[in-house]
């Protein structure tokens, strides 16, 4: 692997994406030959899933993964957010400020996915965050020792992340899975088709044994109190409060399909449909791993590998791993759907935007996605609508609007660059 520099390249196959899905796809490419470039705006690779500090704190399987990169000829690009994708097979990416183009025979798009936030009273308290975010934080090394952490939402991510945190000292109140006990117990024992995944829960449930584990329940609301927070948390029935210092709140992931959406490529139910080979509807363009929904880090390397054959020449043989990777998401779906209570969390005066500040009471039912926009600029602030727009889908069904450029923030130097404003202007 190689770090480049400069303001131009040109790739055999370029890679959107460094998480497990973009390095199978990188490395399998680069293995046939291709010249190869992998763009991600971390720093390292391994995305979310895979972030770390050191080596000695990845699991086998990653640091496996992450030294074949490190030993193939990959050209690796960190910290390159890629904000445009021209119709002439280019890709523009900010790096350091600074504009940067990737010229492209064929496209694998490894973009992950993002945390869906339900917003409720309180959620933007200092200390109060998403169950991702906490867990990239600790990552990132925060210290936790000490901390009472009350963790809520929904999920299998719940697990290691209470796991990670309890490694670290900290001391867990309650892990609160909306989702009842009875689906979560039938997703739990179908799991014996697949004894890694069930050793690996397992492991995880033993990391923070001393605390409760309770299905049917959710966050209803923080307040803060001088130093401490406290958590409403609720099974419909009854409510009660528990005292905490750090509270992580989250609802499963969301595709990441903002890229493919503004390429042109079929996204139908959140998802970019691909076939066999990973293939979207557009020529030449490939996706992996999460923006195809929602199937953990061994679809999404399976899926990777296809891709990166694939987009290097290299038709892999079988059927790829399609089938067994949408089952297990349709599994997980059944298994984790939201409940219809969570609708009623958020009270008029809950912000909804927190980029633009907006609170729900601003955004009328019937509005679409675009009428939000203007009226509100709800979704126009830098998350690019990451955070509301999944919120608001879920509680006001409001189906996403056009994708634009940038898709992230970027400077006006790298717009000049990517001809969305004239050279010269200011």
């Amino acid at each position: 692997m190689v770090e480049a520099s400069g303001a131009a390249l040109h790739a055999d196959v370029a890679v959107v994406g460094a998480g497990p899905a973009g390095i199978a796809a990188a490395v399998h490419a680069a293995e046939r030959g291709a010249r190869v470039v992998l763009l991600d705006s971390a720093p390292r690779p391994g995305g979310q899933i895979w972030r770390h500090r050191s080596p000695g704190e990845l699991p086998p399987e990653a640091a496996a993964w992450l030294d074949r990169l490190r030993r193939s000829d990959v050209t690796w690009l960190p910290g390159s957010t890629v904000v445009d994708a021209l119709a002439d097979r280019t890709l523009t990416a900010e790096r350091d400020g600074r504009p940067l183009t990737v010229h492209w025979n064929a496209l694998v798009i490894a973009t992950g996915a993002t945390e869906r936030f339900i917003p409720f009273p309180g959620w933007t308290l200092p200390n109060v965050f998403g169950v991702g975010g906490l867990q990239a934080l600790l990552k990132a090394g925060v210290d936790v020792r000490g901390k009472r952490v009350v963790i809520g939402g929904s999920g299998p991510l719940l697990l290691p992340v209470a796991a990670a945190l309890a490694r670290a000292g900290a001391r867990i109140v309650i892990v609160a899975e909306q989702a009842p006990a009875h689906r979560v117990y039938r997703f739990a024992a179908g799991l014996w088709r697949d004894p890694g995944r069930l050793l690996q829960a397992g492991r995880y449930r033993a990391g923070f044994m001393r605390a409760a584990y309770r299905c049917g329940i959710w966050v209803a609301r923080v307040d803060s109190a001088g130093s401490a927070l406290w958590v409403t948390l609720t099974d419909g029935r009854r409510v009660w409060t528990e005292p905490s210092d750090l509270v992580a709140v989250g609802y499963g992931l969301v595709p990441s399909v903002a890229l493919p959406r503004l390429i042109g490529c079929n996204v139908i139910d959140g998802r970019v449909l691909v076939d066999q080979s990973q293939r979207t509807s557009v020529p030449g363009i490939y996706c992996a791993g999460e923006p195809t929904g929602i199937a953990g880090a061994d679809a999404a390397l399976a899926e990777g590998r296809v891709a990166g054959l694939a987009a290097a020449g290299a038709e892999p043989d079988g059927r790829g791993p399609r089938g067994a990777a949408r089952r297990f998401e349709r599994r997980l779906d059944r298994a984790f759907r939201l409940r219809q209570e969570l609708h009623d969390l958020p009270d008029p005066d809950t912000i909804v935007c927190r980029c633009e500040d907006v609170r729900l009471a601003q955004i009328d039912a019937g509005w679409s996605a675009r009428q939000t926009k203007l009226y509100t600029r709800a979704g126009m602030g830098p998350c690019q609508g990451r955070v509301c727009q999944p919120a608001l889908e879920y509680l006001r069904g409001m189906a996403p609007d056009a994708v634009r450029t940038p898709v992230f923030p970027a400077s006006v130097a790298t717009l000049a660059a990517c001809g969305r404003i004239p050279q010269g202007d200011s």
